[in-house]
């Protein structure tokens, strides 16, 4: 029964994660609008969401991992539960590969950050990542209403 509850919530608990990470990286290219050579970073939000996905559909025979972590899979009953090791991107979560923006137009410092393209982008994740919020708490909402009666 708990598998069923969790495998309902899962889609949205990685569309969350993905879109909080998204938002760590995406304020790290704010603060550092004026760093010279910084170089802007970011992520295929729907690439790694269909990752994110794709783990899921397989975790039933995976052993359990480190958050943000990759699934090991057990061939077998008799082989130990292994431990994960941390992805190359640190704090990122599985399947996220960060990669460099390309500039719109170069800088003289060799910065790449355009920032009122990554405030737009940052406003854009925000309002994403609250929507995520209100269709997992109503998803939860249903569910104890089911309960309940």
């Amino acid at each position: 029964m708990v598998d069923k509850l969790d495998a309902a919530l899962r889609f949205n608990q990685d569309a969350l994660d993905l879109r909080a990470y998204r938002q760590e990286v995406l304020s790290s290219n704010i603060a550092n609008a004026d760093t010279p050579g910084y170089k802007a970073r970011d992520f295929a939000f729907g690439s790694a969401l269909a990752q994110a996905v794709e783990r899921g559909a397989q975790s039933a025979q995976a052993a359990p991992a480190q958050p943000g972590g990759p699934v090991l899979l057990r061939t077998s009953a008799r082989q130990f539960a292994g431990q994960a090791m941390p992805s190359t991107n640190a704090g990122a979560p599985a399947g996220v590969d960060l990669a460099y923006r390309v500039p719109y137009q170069p800088s003289v410092d060799g910065n790449t950050v355009d920032l009122d393209n990554e405030r737009v982008r940052f406003a854009d994740n925000v309002v994403h990542y609250e929507t995520g919020l209100t269709v997992i708490s109503n998803q939860i909402k249903q569910m104890l209403a089911a309960i309940q009666q």
